[in-house]
């Protein structure tokens, strides 16, 4: 054995015990019933069962909802801290980085309480500024890190033909930027869909979303079903990567 494939054994070690073991546990769990029998009934749940739907159906809505906010406000945020005119400090970035240092868990809850506190009601407003709060930083890294590393020779040359400001954004920065836009939507949109901490303390668990559904499936110990609604998750996840990153190739 090569000194390289010994120091590759317990990367190799981890792999099989933390990612392959529980996703086979997951897939087994998603398969079989309280008796070990093989069942497709777990998975139609995702498809049949009312309260299963709509917590997707809301999911999705308050996922897109969350990703448009951090959009609106990341990208004029990522635009500025690589702008070497508009900020010429570099610990302007770390300030934005900031927030994710802290307990996520932490942040949510010091956030209801401020709500508590100012005497607003819990619901899904406070839900968005807590999603938002919790995942902007998701949505500006990738976009700053396109924008600052983006060959400025494309802005000149449409800058020296005349274009206007607007336009050579529209037309030149945009696009060059849309890789890093996509990857942020990828990384605020499906953690949202997913989350469920940060809905029960930010609504009263008035609003469950998906994440909410399995973590309750597994708290009434029905491993089987929330295994299969984590399987469901795996492979929406799992698809919408394979799509973006056959898009970003072509």
């Amino acid at each position: 054995m090569t000194k390289r494939s010994t120091w590759a054994v317990p990367y190799f070690v981890f792999l099989v015990l933390f990612v392959v073991l529980p996703l086979l546990l997951i897939a087994v769990y998603a398969f079989t019933d309280n008796y070990g029998s093989f069942t497709l009934s777990n998975i139609t749940a995702f498809f049949t069962e009312p309260k299963i739907v709509n917590s997707f159906l809301v999911s999705l809505e308050v996922a897109l909802e969350n990703t448009l906010i951090c959009i609106l406000i990341g990208y004029p945020a990522a635009y500025i801290l690589a702008d070497r005119k508009l900020n010429r400090s570099s610990l302007t970035a770390v300030l934005f980085i900031l927030p994710m240092w802290i307990n996520a868990l932490m942040r949510t809850l010091a956030t209801a309480e401020i709500f508590n506190s100012m005497g607003i009601g819990l619901g899904k407003g406070t839900l968005l500024f807590g999603l938002a709060y919790d995942y902007l930083p998701f949505m500006i890294y990738p976009i700053y890190t396109i924008l600052s590393k983006m060959d400025r020779s494309y802005i000149e040359a449409a800058q020296d033909l005349g274009a206007s400001p607007a336009k050579v954004f529209l037309k030149v920065t945009l696009p060059l930027s849309m890789p890093g836009v996509m990857s942020g939507v990828m990384m605020v949109f499906m953690p949202t869909v997913s989350t469920f901490a940060i809905s029960e303390i930010l609504t009263n668990n008035t609003i469950q979303l998906f994440g909410s559904i399995i973590q309750e499936q597994f708290n009434n110990l029905m491993w089987n079903q929330g295994a299969a609604l984590s399987l469901v998750m795996l492979i929406i996840i799992g698809l919408s990567t394979l799509l973006q990153k056959n898009k970003d190739d072509n």
